[in-house]
């Protein structure tokens, strides 16, 4: 690992791991990977957030799991978006049907939010990936 003005840069692997037999090619490398270039679209829009429950496990989200927002994406039918609902944020998947709009968790055990028009909600910003601690 080096760094560069302020920048960590980490080893990337020439090839995937293998799960099951060991790779005799292990020990190579394809030299530094920025993980801000791979993950991060827009860094002036971007936000980790960290995630509290269990609303949102149907999606591979879990409590603790840190996810990072877009605030600059649009959110769309089906995107994972953090919303605010009585001034309080929340992470679902947003469904668009015609003049409903509802924010769905990904666990039967929640109901799912129903607006009755668009302008009742506001969309904080738009999941584009989910770190998950292994």
């Amino acid at each position: 690992m080096s760094t560069d003005a302020g920048q960590r840069f980490i080893q990337e692997a020439l090839e995937s791991v293998h799960a099951g037999f060991p790779s005799p090619a292990q020990g190579y490398y394809n030299g530094p990977v920025d993980l801000n270039r791979h993950l991060i679209r827009d860094p002036t829009s971007t936000f980790i957030v960290r995630v509290s429950g269990d609303s949102m496990t149907g999606a591979g989200i879990f409590d603790g799991d840190e996810v990072i927002v877009d605030r600059s994406i649009e959110a769309r039918d089906g995107s994972v978006v953090i919303a605010v609902v009585d001034n309080e944020l929340t992470i679902k998947r947003l469904r668009l049907d015609g003049d409903t709009v509802r924010l769905v968790p990904e666990n039967p055990a929640y109901p799912d939010i129903v607006l009755h028009e668009l302008s009742e909600l506001s969309v904080w910003g738009v999941v584009t990936r989910c770190l998950h601690r292994v």
